[in-house]
Formats: structure tokens, C-alpha cells, sequence
């Protein structure tokens, strides 16, 4: 069923309530999330992005019940990855002379995906356009690397409406379709889980899109990402949040992040979290179990913290693999400017705090001097080693 989005433009998406992971599961679904395709219904009917392989009969169907789907004029694929293309297949059969239109890098994603080099591909770059009708264009910008090189955003004029794909988007269904009609909480959690979890690699280069776009000067009364709320109240308010986290976004926060064996390093871990609320009452302290926690609701956390410490104790002369994975995901998502504790406790060897530390540089993180290295369980002065990486931490928050 399509739903209006304004005037000729409607939502002919998928709201997937039932979905709980993405990316294969690399990315964790909490609140259900939506694949948002577009209809443009003016002289020219055209069609903006489909939704993932596994709803395509529904959405073929669906579309076909609002439309004679012979009358579709053209495709726009803002972005090949297989949420937003992978019905497109289904479509073809029916359409299959259809113009696509998309980026260069898109020809090579789709074709290399759907093994269709015979589709009618129709190559834009920035500052391109189409007339469909009644004065009212689009006009196609690229987005290189939010998230893929292929991505695109296509601005409908007149409407004023911004397609932005990927960018501005959020893992989070909301069958109201819009921004002012969902949990704002929710809204603006999810909407940071998405930017820390996928876009903060790409920081410099968003801080450098949202600048252009900006100075496109282009009027936007509505965002329409591909993904979540769609952004009709105030929806500069979500470009300006992208801009202040691409900037090296940072909270009064530190995240202790920890996995244990027999329970040592998690007393470290909940000692170093006492110590910084003595010290520092207003510094918003999170701890997590690696091995327990969402891997990405951690490092939504450690996106808003200034500092981090992480713990682990020495298993065959390393570290927990459930802490080594969780480091490689760390360091992929290549946080800048914070800083970092390690600690751990150990039985005979007690090579963990060096291998954390050699992890976290390489990941960016400067790490501070003071540490926690426990033979065995801790004692006394173990514990009050504490103090010591509280107070280094916590000066990264004055």
C-alpha cells in the first residue's frame, strides 16, 4: 500500500518489523527498521529505489496493484547494495526495457550483483537532471562513499524533497512514516547508532558532503532517507547532527569495556567506574561485558565517550577472543581524538594489558601510562591501582 509523502510522492517501501540483524548480522536491529522506496507520480512516473531480495514479490505486487507498471517511465538507483536493489531483478522481468538511472559505480554494483549488463543503465554525475513534468525536476548529487562509492541523492524541485539514501537514515520502523510522528528518544538513538556504527569511518568525508550540499543552497522541506523516519519537521535539524558528528563527536562519557574468566578483571572494570564517579560526579560513566552486550550498542557509546578503558585478562599469552574480535570492529570504525585505559588480570604470563595496548594504538586511541596488571584475583592494591587510571581519564573530560 502506498502512502503519501507529499503531493505526487508516495512511499511504496517495506516496514520490516520482523527484522533483527543487518549486514548479515553485523549491525543488530532493536526496533524493527524500514527499506523506503518512492513513487513520483507527475508526466513522468518514476520509481526511487526498491527493497531487499526477500520482499520483492510483496513489493512487486504492491506496486502493481497502485500502478499499470508499464507506465513507469524510469528506475532511480541511488545505491546498489541489495537493501535498496534487490528487487529490482523481479521488476525487470516485467519492465525489462526500463531505464535505470544511476551513478557509474552503480552499473558496476548492480551488474556485478545481478549479472545483467543488457539493462537500459542511464549514467549521472552531479548536476545532472530529467524533466518529469509539470515543471519539476530532478536533480542528481553524488555521494561517494556515504557509504559506498556508487551512492547517490536525487533532489526533487518544486517539492523540495532531498532522496538522500543512506545518508541521514536509521535502523528504526516507523509505520507513521515521519520524524515528528515517531519516540523521539528512539528516533535520535537509533539515528546515531546508524552514523557511529556505519558512517563514522567515512567522518571526513560527510563533514566535506554536508558542506557541499549545504552550499548547494538548494530549499529541502522534506529528507527522505532510504532507511527509518522520514524528515519533514525541521529536517536541517539531522544534516546539522551529521556535521557535529562528523567533527570528532564527543560526550562527557567514558565506556569501560571488559570480558572476564573468573570474574577478576570484571571487579577492575567496576572498580575504575567507582573511582571516575568520585572523581568526576558529572562524567556519565557505561560498563559493559563484551562477550553479554550488543557489540554495536557498545560502540554507540563509544562514539559519545571522550575515553574508554578496556580489560581483559591473558589467555594463551593474548587476550579473550571475544575482546580481540570486538578490537578488530574498534578499529574499523576508527574513532578519533580519545583516549584509552587498559587492565587485566592474569596466572602466569600476563601479556594482556600489552597486547590492548598495542591494540588501541593502532586503532587510533592515545592510551594513557597508568594501567592494571593482577596476578591472580585482585588484592587491595590491586583495586587501588584504580584510581590512578580514573584520574588519567578523567582529565580528557575537564
Amino acid at each position: 500500500m502506498k502512502k503519501l509523502v507529499k503531493n505526487n510522492v508516495y512511499w511504496v517501501g517495506k516496514m520490516d518489523w520482523e527484522l533483527e540483524s543487518f549486514h548479515g548480522a553485523d549491525y543488530s536491529i532493536n526496533n524493527g527498521s524500514s527499506q523506503n522506496a518512492y513513487l513520483i507520480q507527475e508526466e513522468k512516473t518514476v520509481l526511487i529505489d526498491t527493497v531487499w531480495k526477500p520482499h520483492s514479490t510483496e513489493f512487486v505486487d504492491n506496486l502493481e496493484s497502485e500502478i499499470d507498471l508499464k507506465k513507469i517511465d524510469f528506475i532511480v538507483m541511488n545505491h546498489g547494495e541489495i537493501d535498496h536493489s534487490g528487487s529490482l531483478p523481479a521488476l525487470m522481468e516485467k519492465i525489462p526495457n526500463t531505464p535505470i538511472y544511476c551513478t557509474a559505480n552503480a552499473v558496476k554494483s548492480l551488474t556485478g550483483q545481478y549479472h545483467h549488463p543488457e539493462w537500459n543503465y542511464k549514467v549521472v554525475k552531479t548536476g545532472d537532471s530529467i524533466d518529469i513534468g509539470n515543471g519539476k525536476k530532478l536533480v542528481f548529487v553524488e555521494m561517494r562513499m556515504l557509504h559506498w562509492p556508487d551512492s547517490m541523492a536525487t533532489y526533487l524541485t518544486e517539492d523540495n524533497i532531498l532522496f538522500s539514501n543512506d545518508a541521514f537514515g536509521q535502523h528504526y520502523a516507523v509505520e507513521e512514516l515521519f520524524n515528528d510522528k515517531a519516540d523521539q528518544c528512539r528516533l535520535w538513538e537509533e539515528a546515531m547508532k546508524y552514523y557511529a556504527n556505519i558512517l563514522n569511518p567515512l567522518s571526513p568525508l560527510v563533514t566535506k558532503k554536508v558542506e557541499e550540499v549545504v552550499g548547494l543552497n538548494l530549499p529541502i522541506e522534506i529528507i527522505a532517507p532510504s532507511h527509518g523516519a522520514i524528515w519533514r519537521d525541521n529536517p536541517l535539524q539531522i544534516v546539522n547532527k551529521y556535521y557535529e558528528w562528523s567533527k570528532e563527536y564527543q560526550e562527557d562519557q567514558i565506556t569501560i569495556a571488559y570480558d572476564t574468566m573468573w570474574d577478576g578483571t570484571k571487579q577492575l572494570a567496576h572498580k575504575i567506574a567507582s573511582e571516575i564517579s568520585k572523581i568526576s560526579p558529572d562524567t556519565r560513566v557505561k560498563i559493559f561485558n563484551i562477550s553479554h552486550a550488543d557489540k554495536n550498542d557498545i560502540m554507540t557509546e563509544v562514539f559519545k565517550s571522550k575515553a574508554i578503558a578496556v580489560g581483559s585478562p591473558t589467555v594463551g599469552q593474548n587476550i579473550l577472543s571475544s575482546v580481540g574480535g570486538w578490537l578488530e570492529f574498534l578499529r574499523e570504525l576508527k574513532f578519533k581524538n580519545k583516549e584509552a585505559a587498559v587492565f587485566g588480570c592474569y596466572g602466569w604470563s600476563g601479556e594482556s594489558t600489552k597486547v590492548l595496548r598495542e591494540r588501541l594504538t593502532e586503532s587510533g586511541f592515545k592510551v594513557v601510562e597508568p594501567e592494571i596488571k593482577c596476578n591472580w584475583n585482585p588484592k587491595t592494591e590491586d583495586l587501588d591501582k584504580a584510581t590512578a587510571i580514573a584520574e588519567a581519564l578523567c582529565k580528557t573530560t575537564k
